[in-house]
């Protein structure tokens, strides 16, 4: 009995082609991926550190002045600060209004950043320093516990406290 095998042309065998193309479409659709994740990825990145702020404070009994000093950190923006201050755990009874050039309860204008004729922003390095009025109540003496408040925009940064010189 004689055997017939089908006709087929040398060199086309359809078997070996699917898994090339199965790979490269593969290799394809990766790519694709990669592509959406790295771009996805790059809109995330992470905001930047903030330097911790830090502040020293002073006050001088004698001469009724309370001095803040920005040691490190961010600048501040003064017209978007507000200073608290207390006398022995009394808030005196007219606040600091910064920046400003004279107001109720206060001698003088401030130095530096509170000074509403200095640049507002309150960088590092930089002083000002307050003259609490004999019209204010209390007023700062010798051995009183003078405590600060700064908040911006409503935030607290800094709770400071002295013992008046």
């Amino acid at each position: 009995m004689l055997r017939r095998t089908p006709f087929r042309v040398h060199g086309t065998d359809d078997h070996g082609i699917a898994p090339v193309i199965g790979v490269v479409l593969l290799i394809g659709v990766t790519v694709a991926l990669a592509t959406v994740v790295a771009v996805g990825a790059g809109g995330l990145s992470p905001e930047p550190a903030r330097t911790p702020v830090a502040f020293d404070l002073a006050a001088d009994g004698g001469e009724g002045t309370i001095t803040i000093e920005h040691a490190a950190g961010d600048p501040i923006a003064v017209d978007e600060l507000s200073v608290t201050v207390a006398v022995n755990d009394d808030p005196l009874s007219n606040q600091p209004p910064v920046p400003f050039t004279g107001a109720t309860g206060f001698n003088q204008t401030p130095s530096g950043p509170f000074n509403a004729a200095s640049d507002s922003t309150w960088t590092a390095g930089e002083r000002s320093t307050i003259s609490v009025a004999e019209s204010n109540d209390p007023i700062v003496r010798s051995g009183d516990t003078v405590s600060v408040t700064l908040a911006v925009d409503g935030q607290q940064i800094a709770s400071l406290e002295t013992t008046a010189d």
